[in-house]
């Protein structure tokens, strides 16, 4: 059986660890101390890059090329941690910060200090209250010790942390639109370029990355990019925490080296689905993934293998998917969201969600045929890569591929829900409430088929499949 790799979630169980002292006594803060007195940010800088550690909030973007991309001025820079987890199906940093938060924030010392960066703040979302309590004590305690402040540790270094609370807006986790609402606007995305590490808060040069990126820092710079990439696979080195969740036993967060296949995280580590069902469907990056199908199940949890199976690996967040789902439900659900937290800055995204969502009510309530499920995906093609920001392609993705890979599923659907809207309306009509009788909607007519058969297969526009007379999808 496949156990986790644990590292950043080493000791994790122990309540200690959210303590400075908890934390200092399993050896925390001594990278820092050497960092400041033995090693040269460079060195830092290329180790991060060596390293190979990618982005673990969604983009996969190399950590140490964002760092190497700050301008080398006097100019103030800033570093940002996008804590604003809002993904639906994603609670990995939520366990990270509550359980080690003195390893998010030594981190940032570090990263800042191979940047020569001077101001870092912690944006967390806003329902994450006990989560930003835990931070705001770190906080302190760091500043106590002399971790954080002027003068740190007497290398002459300077850093200053705050912890900024979100009002709970999924679009604030993009990371210009994190910007503008630390600068105390709407959380709008902004038009790139300039990109943050050129001009970013407060038009100053700015390196932004999520909490498990930076909690892999002092890991890194302790033992070295070989270390690093003795984890994972080539392109994807390293550990990652991944969020699963759904329809299975033992849903949770898993520490695993990259690389290990979807069947050991789900039916390994999560115990795979309840009992008497089967996996129909599942994110495999959080809702904003295309949706893979169980012949999926064999390949490795990497960046690139997601990629090529026309997904991708986002935020680390499995969202699985059993017999008892309805897809065009769950689709409707992914676009009803997403509608909602559209900012409405850009036209594809704003009408595009609503459109789509407004299409998915129809299917769901057999108002749709089979043509709208061919305006849906247009609908989505014409989203995806045409947006400010990834809300709307995070919308369009899932639900394209969902409409692709079930299009037989959503039929069925429109026409059972057509069926049983009709029947419900006959009766109605034929007065079934004072006792007149009513015909059967199931009984053969003159031409040998039910008016509901007749029905279905009108809208479905193809044969039904005479397993399908019992209605219900």
């Amino acid at each position: 059986m496949i156990e986790e790799t644990r590292v950043l979630l080493r000791h994790a169980e122990d309540p200690k660890m959210a303590t400075i002292s908890g934390y200092e006594s399993y050896g925390g803060y001594e990278t820092l101390k050497k960092a400041l007195k033995e090693i040269d940010p460079e060195w830092i800088v290329g180790e991060l890059e060596e390293s190979g550690l990618r982005g673990r909030g969604g983009a996969g973007f190399s950590m140490g090329k964002k760092v190497s991309f700050l301008p080398h001025t006097d100019d103030a820079k800033y570093l940002c941690c996008n804590a604003d987890e809002s993904e639906p199906g994603a609670f990995k940093d939520r366990e990270l910060m509550q359980r080690n938060p003195h390893q998010l924030i030594e981190g940032m010392i570090i990263s800042s200090f191979a940047a020569g960066i001077g101001h870092a703040f912690i944006f967390i979302r806003g329902e994450y209250d006990d989560q930003a309590d835990v931070l705001d004590r770190a906080v302190e305690e760091a500043y106590g010790a002399g971790y954080l402040g002027k003068n740190i540790l007497g290398s002459g270094f300077d850093l200053e942390l705050v912890v900024h609370r979100g009002a709970g807006a999924y679009i604030c986790g993009e990371e210009t639109a994190l910007l503008d609402a630390l600068e105390g606007k709407r959380g709008n995305p902004r038009l790139k370029p300039p990109f943050p590490a050129v001009q970013g808060l407060y038009g100053g040069p700015t390196l932004i990355n999520n909490v498990e990126t930076l909690s892999n820092v002092s890991h890194i710079v302790a033992n070295g990019a070989d270390w690093f990439k003795g984890f994972g696979t080539e392109q994807s080195p390293g550990t990652k925490v991944v969020s699963v969740s759904g329809c299975v036993k033992r849903p949770g967060n898993y520490e695993v080296e990259l690389g290990v296949t979807l069947r050991d995280l789900i039916f390994g580590l999560a115990g795979g689905p309840l009992d008497g069902r089967e996996i129909k469907a599942f994110y495999p990056g959080g809702s904003s993934s295309p949706v893979l199908t169980p012949a999926e199940l064999d390949l490795p949890y990497s960046f690139e293998a997601m990629a090529e199976a026309g997904s991708m690996l986002g935020s680390g967040s499995i969202i699985v998917a059993d017999d008892s789902v309805s897809i065009p439900r769950m689709a409707k659900r992914t676009s009803k969201f997403y509608r909602h937290e559209s900012c409405g800055k850009c036209t594809p995204c704003r009408e595009g969600t609503s459109w789509t969502d407004k299409m998915l009510e129809r299917v769901v309530n057999g108002e749709a045929t089979p043509m709208d499920l061919d305006i849906i995906a247009s609908v989505q093609n014409n989203i995806m890569g045409n947006c400010l920001c990834v809300l709307g392609d995070a919308m369009a993705m899932p639900v394209s591929s969902m409409v692709k890979k079930f299009r037989d599923e959503f039929e069925e659907a429109i026409a059972s829900e057509a069926s049983a809207a009709w029947s419900a309306s006959v009766m109605e009509s034929a007065g079934a409430q004072s006792g007149r009788y009513v015909p059967d909607s199931q009984q053969p007519g003159p031409g040998g088929e039910s008016p509901e058969v007749i029905r279905r297969k009108r809208l479905a526009g193809r044969e039904i499949p005479s397993a399908m007379n019992g209605g219900g999808y």
